[in-house]
């Protein structure tokens, strides 16, 4: 296991949650919710230096069966964007299967009502994506997800 922070991102349309890792790799928490749109990526890229984070991981939406629509295609072309920025920072895209919809669930659970419960998903969210990649790497001792290349345009 590979030690230090880790940012883990659920990239949506209007937010950005974000979430943190300890720097053993073990628990994920949040950390904020970032509004999508101008000074987006430049937030990220400040988080990114304030908490020292080695990587950065995203979470990529696809279906159950695996495919990936219109909304993978958003997260990728946001990842390389945000790659860019960030780099040599590297950008990992991690399966997010059914992250937003587990995080509505918990938050429903503990009773996070409407607009309180929606300003808190995307950083649930993000900790559930987080948390994935630090336990299937814990588990296999393999890097998860794909690595973002950085193209130099």
């Amino acid at each position: 296991m590979r030690s230090g922070v880790r940012l883990g991102l659920d990239p949506g349309d209007a937010r950005i949650g974000v979430a943190r890792s300890d720097p053993t790799g073990f628990l994920a928490t949040p950390v904020e919710t970032v509004r999508r749109g101008k000074g987006d990526l430049s937030r990220l890229r400040k988080l990114v230096v304030e908490v020292e984070a080695f990587e950065v991981v995203v979470g990529l939406p696809r279906s159950l069966s695996g495919r990936e629509g219109p909304s993978a295609v958003k997260v990728r072309e946001f990842a390389a964007r945000l790659a860019k920025q960030i780099a040599p920072v590297p950008v990992r895209l991690c399966d997010e299967r059914l992250t937003t919809v587990s995080a509505e669930s918990m938050l429903r659970e503990r009773g996070r009502k409407g607009a309180d419960r929606r300003s808190v998903v995307d950083m649930a969210a993000a900790v559930l994506i987080l948390q994935n990649a630090l336990d299937t790497e814990r588990a296999s001792g393999r890097v998860p997800g794909e690595i973002v290349e950085v193209s130099h345009e």
